[in-house]
Protein backbone atom coordinates (compact mmCIF):
# COMPACT_ATOMS: atom_id res chain seq x y z
CA UNK A 1 0.00 0.00 0.00
CA UNK A 2 1.12 3.02 -1.03
CA UNK A 3 0.35 6.34 0.94
CA UNK A 4 -1.06 8.77 -1.02
CA UNK A 5 0.09 13.05 -1.00
CA UNK A 6 -3.50 13.64 -0.23
CA UNK A 7 -3.49 11.56 3.15
CA UNK A 8 -0.32 13.72 4.42
CA UNK A 9 -0.18 16.90 6.37
CA UNK A 10 3.05 18.77 6.11
CA UNK A 11 4.03 20.10 9.55
CA UNK A 12 6.92 22.51 9.78
CA UNK A 13 7.47 24.36 13.11
CA UNK A 14 9.04 27.47 12.74
CA UNK A 15 10.79 30.39 14.72
CA UNK A 16 12.36 33.17 12.81
CA UNK A 17 12.70 31.24 9.60
CA UNK A 18 12.20 34.10 6.85
CA UNK A 19 14.95 33.33 4.85
CA UNK A 20 14.13 29.24 4.10
CA UNK A 21 10.57 28.71 4.51
CA UNK A 22 8.48 29.74 1.63
CA UNK A 23 10.90 28.19 -0.72
CA UNK A 24 10.79 25.07 1.72
CA UNK A 25 6.95 25.32 1.52
CA UNK A 26 7.10 25.70 -2.29
CA UNK A 27 8.99 22.64 -2.74
CA UNK A 28 6.52 20.54 -1.15
CA UNK A 29 3.50 21.62 -3.14
CA UNK A 30 5.80 21.13 -6.25
CA UNK A 31 6.11 18.05 -5.46
CA UNK A 32 2.21 17.24 -4.75
CA UNK A 33 1.41 18.31 -1.23
CA UNK A 34 -0.87 20.21 -0.55
CA UNK A 35 -1.83 19.78 3.15
CA UNK A 36 1.09 21.81 4.71
CA UNK A 37 0.67 23.18 8.00
CA UNK A 38 3.17 25.76 9.85
CA UNK A 39 2.99 26.12 13.42
CA UNK A 40 4.67 29.23 14.26
CA UNK A 41 6.29 30.46 17.86
CA UNK A 42 5.45 33.60 17.09
CA UNK A 43 8.05 34.75 14.95
CA UNK A 44 9.38 38.02 14.37
CA UNK A 45 10.62 37.86 10.93
CA UNK A 46 7.81 37.76 8.94
CA UNK A 47 7.81 34.22 9.04
CA UNK A 48 3.84 33.09 8.98
CA UNK A 49 3.36 35.69 6.48
CA UNK A 50 6.02 34.10 3.64
CA UNK A 51 4.91 30.99 4.79
CA UNK A 52 0.80 31.82 4.51
CA UNK A 53 2.27 33.74 0.57
CA UNK A 54 3.48 30.25 -0.42
CA UNK A 55 0.17 28.10 0.48
CA UNK A 56 0.60 27.22 3.82
CA UNK A 57 -1.47 26.99 6.46
CA UNK A 58 -0.39 28.94 9.47
CA UNK A 59 -0.95 28.61 13.17
CA UNK A 60 0.58 30.15 16.04
CA UNK A 61 1.24 27.94 18.75
CA UNK A 62 0.37 29.21 22.73
CA UNK A 63 2.90 27.79 24.30
CA UNK A 64 6.82 27.92 23.77
CA UNK A 65 9.34 25.84 22.49
CA UNK A 66 9.74 23.09 19.73
CA UNK A 67 8.01 20.41 21.78
CA UNK A 68 4.91 22.73 22.79
CA UNK A 69 4.38 22.87 18.69
CA UNK A 70 4.39 19.66 18.34
CA UNK A 71 1.49 19.08 20.92
CA UNK A 72 -0.41 21.58 20.11
CA UNK A 73 -0.36 20.99 16.17
CA UNK A 74 -1.11 17.05 16.82
CA UNK A 75 -4.96 18.34 17.98
CA UNK A 76 -5.68 19.77 14.67
CA UNK A 77 -4.11 17.94 12.17
CA UNK A 78 -6.58 15.52 9.93
CA UNK A 79 -4.61 13.44 8.05
CA UNK A 80 -3.98 10.20 8.74
CA UNK A 81 -0.11 10.60 8.18
CA UNK A 82 1.50 13.34 9.49
CA UNK A 83 5.51 14.20 7.41
CA UNK A 84 7.76 16.65 10.14
CA UNK A 85 10.64 18.65 9.99
CA UNK A 86 12.31 21.76 10.89
CA UNK A 87 11.54 24.79 8.85
CA UNK A 88 15.64 26.52 8.73
CA UNK A 89 16.31 24.35 5.35
CA UNK A 90 19.05 21.63 7.03
CA UNK A 91 15.87 18.95 5.80
CA UNK A 92 15.12 18.39 1.58
CA UNK A 93 11.43 17.94 0.43
CA UNK A 94 13.46 15.45 -2.00
CA UNK A 95 13.39 13.03 0.76
CA UNK A 96 9.81 13.49 1.62
CA UNK A 97 8.71 10.08 -0.49
CA UNK A 98 11.17 7.73 1.09
CA UNK A 99 10.36 8.92 4.39
CA UNK A 100 6.84 8.37 4.00
CA UNK A 101 7.18 4.52 2.49
CA UNK A 102 7.67 3.02 5.00
CA UNK A 103 4.20 3.90 6.74
CA UNK A 104 2.75 2.31 3.81
CA UNK A 105 4.06 -0.88 4.59
CA UNK A 106 2.86 -0.81 8.12
CA UNK A 107 5.77 0.94 10.02
CA UNK A 108 4.20 3.68 12.80
CA UNK A 109 7.38 5.85 13.07
CA UNK A 110 10.17 6.80 10.70
CA UNK A 111 13.24 8.78 11.50
CA UNK A 112 15.36 10.04 8.97
CA UNK A 113 18.94 9.41 9.94
CA UNK A 114 21.47 13.03 8.98
CA UNK A 115 24.05 11.21 10.37
CA UNK A 116 24.97 8.99 7.66
CA UNK A 117 26.26 11.47 5.08
CA UNK A 118 25.95 15.10 6.16
CA UNK A 119 27.15 17.85 3.45
CA UNK A 120 29.95 19.48 4.64
CA UNK A 121 29.32 21.76 7.30
CA UNK A 122 26.19 20.60 8.50
CA UNK A 123 28.07 19.14 11.81
CA UNK A 124 30.52 20.98 13.65
CA UNK A 125 32.44 18.18 15.40
CA UNK A 126 31.16 19.01 18.54
CA UNK A 127 27.49 18.26 17.89
CA UNK A 128 28.56 15.21 15.68
CA UNK A 129 30.54 13.85 18.55
CA UNK A 130 27.43 14.96 20.97
CA UNK A 131 24.72 13.43 19.07
CA UNK A 132 26.83 10.40 18.61
CA UNK A 133 27.52 10.26 22.56
CA UNK A 134 23.49 10.62 22.99
CA UNK A 135 22.59 7.87 20.47
CA UNK A 136 24.65 5.40 22.39
CA UNK A 137 22.70 6.66 25.75
CA UNK A 138 19.58 6.06 24.36
CA UNK A 139 20.83 2.68 23.36
CA UNK A 140 21.95 1.55 26.40
CA UNK A 141 19.05 3.09 28.67
CA UNK A 142 16.13 2.31 26.51
CA UNK A 143 17.53 -1.01 24.62
CA UNK A 144 16.98 -0.06 20.92
CA UNK A 145 19.71 1.48 18.32
CA UNK A 146 17.86 4.36 16.57
CA UNK A 147 20.96 5.40 15.14
CA UNK A 148 19.42 9.13 15.43
CA UNK A 149 17.07 10.23 17.71
CA UNK A 150 17.50 13.94 17.49
CA UNK A 151 16.75 14.02 14.21
CA UNK A 152 13.67 16.65 13.13
CA UNK A 153 12.61 15.09 9.40
CA UNK A 154 10.20 12.42 10.70
CA UNK A 155 7.27 10.52 9.29
CA UNK A 156 4.52 8.75 11.97
CA UNK A 157 0.86 7.63 11.58
CA UNK A 158 -1.48 10.33 13.08
CA UNK A 159 -2.76 7.44 15.22
CA UNK A 160 1.14 6.57 16.61
CA UNK A 161 1.45 9.97 17.72
CA UNK A 162 -1.45 10.54 19.46
CA UNK A 163 -0.85 7.26 21.63
CA UNK A 164 2.20 9.20 23.03
CA UNK A 165 2.19 11.39 26.33
CA UNK A 166 4.26 13.75 25.35
CA UNK A 167 5.30 16.39 27.93
CA UNK A 168 8.35 18.10 26.70
CA UNK A 169 8.75 21.80 25.51
CA UNK A 170 11.30 22.06 24.17
CA UNK A 171 14.18 20.48 21.69
CA UNK A 172 13.93 17.65 24.21
CA UNK A 173 10.53 16.39 22.33
CA UNK A 174 12.32 14.27 19.35
CA UNK A 175 14.03 12.57 22.68
CA UNK A 176 10.59 11.95 24.12
CA UNK A 177 9.04 11.08 20.96
CA UNK A 178 11.63 8.10 20.20
CA UNK A 179 11.15 6.78 23.87
CA UNK A 180 7.51 7.32 23.53
CA UNK A 181 7.51 4.77 20.40
CA UNK A 182 9.58 2.27 21.80
CA UNK A 183 7.23 2.39 24.83
CA UNK A 184 4.48 1.97 23.60
CA UNK A 185 5.66 -0.62 21.15
CA UNK A 186 5.57 0.53 17.84
CA UNK A 187 6.84 -0.37 14.73
CA UNK A 188 9.74 1.86 13.96
CA UNK A 189 12.46 2.47 11.36
CA UNK A 190 15.37 4.74 10.20
CA UNK A 191 15.66 6.05 6.62
CA UNK A 192 18.88 7.79 5.45
CA UNK A 193 18.25 11.46 4.39
CA UNK A 194 20.36 14.18 3.37
CA UNK A 195 20.92 17.30 5.85
CA UNK A 196 22.00 20.44 4.38
CA UNK A 197 24.02 23.07 5.72
CA UNK A 198 22.50 26.01 7.41
CA UNK A 199 21.48 28.40 4.73
CA UNK A 200 20.39 31.36 6.37
CA UNK A 201 19.04 31.33 9.74
CA UNK A 202 21.49 31.11 13.33
CA UNK A 203 20.75 27.86 15.12
CA UNK A 204 19.07 28.16 18.27
CA UNK A 205 20.69 24.93 20.06
CA UNK A 206 23.40 25.69 22.24
CA UNK A 207 25.60 22.16 21.98
CA UNK A 208 26.55 22.03 25.94
CA UNK A 209 23.23 23.23 27.47
CA UNK A 210 20.93 21.64 25.21
CA UNK A 211 22.56 18.31 25.15
CA UNK A 212 22.73 18.46 28.76
CA UNK A 213 19.41 18.60 28.92
CA UNK A 214 18.93 15.79 26.08
CA UNK A 215 20.94 13.38 28.29
CA UNK A 216 18.93 14.03 31.06
CA UNK A 217 15.70 13.96 29.26
CA UNK A 218 16.79 10.07 27.91
CA UNK A 219 18.19 9.19 31.65
CA UNK A 220 14.86 10.41 33.19
CA UNK A 221 12.48 8.99 31.19
CA UNK A 222 14.66 5.44 31.16
CA UNK A 223 12.73 5.45 35.30
CA UNK A 224 9.55 4.21 33.07
CA UNK A 225 10.89 2.22 30.37
CA UNK A 226 14.53 0.24 31.81
CA UNK A 227 13.84 1.15 35.55
CA UNK A 228 16.62 -0.80 36.22
CA UNK A 229 19.10 1.02 34.35
CA UNK A 230 17.88 4.09 35.77
CA UNK A 231 17.54 3.13 39.72
CA UNK A 232 20.48 0.89 39.18
CA UNK A 233 23.43 3.90 37.99
CA UNK A 234 21.76 5.91 41.24
CA UNK A 235 22.60 2.69 43.57
CA UNK A 236 26.31 2.39 41.91
CA UNK A 237 26.69 6.39 42.23
CA UNK A 238 26.06 5.46 46.08
CA UNK A 239 27.76 2.11 46.45
CA UNK A 240 30.63 3.24 45.09
CA UNK A 241 30.48 6.43 47.05
CA UNK A 242 30.20 4.75 50.25
CA UNK A 243 33.18 2.14 49.04
CA UNK A 244 35.58 5.04 48.36
CA UNK A 245 34.70 6.26 51.98
CA UNK A 246 35.48 2.69 53.66
CA UNK A 247 39.08 2.41 51.81
CA UNK A 248 39.88 5.59 53.63
CA UNK A 249 38.52 4.25 56.84
CA UNK A 250 40.15 0.70 56.64
CA UNK A 251 43.69 2.94 55.82
CA UNK A 252 43.11 5.41 58.36
CA UNK A 253 42.43 1.95 60.65
CA UNK A 254 45.70 0.32 59.49
CA UNK A 255 47.13 3.42 60.98
CA UNK A 256 45.63 2.55 64.51
CA UNK A 257 43.09 5.65 63.47
CA UNK A 258 39.32 4.52 63.78
CA UNK A 259 36.91 6.84 62.51
CA UNK A 260 33.64 5.11 63.89
CA UNK A 261 31.20 7.43 62.39
CA UNK A 262 32.45 7.12 59.04
CA UNK A 263 32.48 3.14 58.92
CA UNK A 264 28.60 3.48 59.81
CA UNK A 265 28.10 6.25 56.98
CA UNK A 266 30.22 3.42 55.07
CA UNK A 267 27.56 0.94 55.78
CA UNK A 268 24.66 3.07 55.30
CA UNK A 269 25.52 4.24 51.90
CA UNK A 270 26.49 0.30 50.54
CA UNK A 271 23.28 -0.89 51.92
CA UNK A 272 21.25 1.80 50.60
CA UNK A 273 23.12 1.96 47.35
CA UNK A 274 22.26 -2.16 47.11
CA UNK A 275 18.62 -1.62 47.81
CA UNK A 276 18.16 1.16 45.38
CA UNK A 277 19.77 -1.31 42.57
CA UNK A 278 17.28 -4.29 44.02
CA UNK A 279 14.48 -1.43 44.19
CA UNK A 280 15.31 -1.52 40.27
CA UNK A 281 15.34 -4.84 39.44
CA UNK A 282 11.41 -5.48 41.01
CA UNK A 283 10.21 -2.08 39.02
CA UNK A 284 11.75 -4.02 36.23
CA UNK A 285 10.29 -7.37 36.74
CA UNK A 286 6.77 -5.61 37.49
CA UNK A 287 6.73 -3.19 34.10
CA UNK A 288 8.16 -6.69 32.16
CA UNK A 289 4.52 -8.40 33.63
CA UNK A 290 3.05 -5.08 33.26
CA UNK A 291 3.90 -5.37 29.55
CA UNK A 292 2.91 -8.92 29.03
CA UNK A 293 -0.24 -8.08 30.37
CA UNK A 294 -1.24 -5.63 28.01
CA UNK A 295 -0.11 -7.47 25.30
CA UNK A 296 -2.65 -10.06 26.28
CA UNK A 297 -5.61 -8.23 26.47
CA UNK A 298 -4.78 -6.60 23.30
CA UNK A 299 -5.04 -10.27 22.21
CA UNK A 300 -7.95 -10.47 23.36
CA UNK A 301 -9.21 -7.22 22.16
CA UNK A 302 -8.32 -8.51 18.14
CA UNK A 303 -8.17 -11.96 18.32
CA UNK A 304 -6.26 -12.92 14.66
CA UNK A 305 -8.78 -13.82 12.02
CA UNK A 306 -9.14 -17.48 10.80
CA UNK A 307 -7.83 -18.44 7.58
CA UNK A 308 -10.22 -18.37 4.89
Amino acid sequence: MSVERDEVCIFIPTLNEAPTIGELVEGFRQRGFLHILVMDGNSTDGTPDIARAAGAVVRSQTGKGKGNAIIEAVDIIDQPYVLMLDGDGTYSPDDAEKMLEPLGRGFDHVIGDRLVNPEAGAFTRLNLLGNQLLNVMFRIAHGKALSDILSGYRAFTLQSIRQMTLKEAGFEIETEMAVEAVRNGQRVTVVPVRYLARPGTVTKLNPFQDGLRIFSTIYRLAKMNNPIFYFGIIGLFISLLGGAIGVYVVLEWLKNIEHLPLTILTVLLITMGFQIFMFGVISDMLLGFHRETTRQIEQLQNPPKPPR
